[in-house]
């Protein structure tokens, strides 16, 4: 019995340790509010299609959000497609422009960007993980997967708002209140 309660309290110990570790990681690395945006283009699906994204284009047109994911149809990464893909409108309206990165390939992406992106917005494909790094939206742990961050950056290059949160549900509420205020501003 006593060799159970210690092994018992072993496992409550590491698992509260791994929780600690995994927030902590996920908290510490972003860009901040002000800072230079970087600048990249990528192979990228859109409604099935492949094409080259690049940032610099896309600002042309109005912000940009940069919302980086982990990995193409898993759980979250599927309930924040479909929500960015619900509010692409309220994004077209404010002439912004959605794009997911991750570092998925082309192939997955043609098929997330039919499925639960809905042919809305684009996805790009961040194989050599040089966007995620840039953005300091890699995990610690995990360097090959992307944090889900999400970024609104003006067409000055500049980084307006930042959300960060590994609940797939606020990112698209909270791009879209930056980029209204950004639009609001004097």
């Amino acid at each position: 019995m006593e060799l159970k309660s210690a092994f018992n309290l072993f496992v409550r110990s590491l698992t509260l340790s791994l929780g600690v570790l995994i927030l902590s990681n996920h908290a510490q690395a972003e860009l901040k509010p002000g800072a230079s945006a970087p600048d990249f283009s990528a192979p990228a699906a859109l409604a099935g299609e492949s094409y080259s994204f690049a940032l610099k284009e896309a600002l042309k047109k109005g912000p940009v959000v940069v919302y980086f994911y982990p990995k193409a149809f898993t759980r979250g990464c599927t309930i924040e497609a479909t929500l960015f893909a619900e509010a692409s409108d309220q994004f077209k309206a404010l002439n912004a422009t959605v794009i997911g990165v991750s570092g998925d390939d082309i192939d997955t992406l043609k098929k997330f960007s039919t499925g639960p992106c809905g042919g809305k917005f684009a996805v790009a494909a961040d194989l050599d993980r040089s966007i995620m790094k840039s953005y300091d939206a890699a995990l610690t742990l995990m360097p090959t997967v992307a944090d889900r961050i999400s970024y609104v950056v003006t067409p000055d290059f500049k980084i307006w708002f930042v959300h960060s949160g590994m609940s797939p549900d606020q990112h698209v509420s909270e791009t879209l209140k930056a980029i209204k205020a950004w639009k609001a501003k004097p």
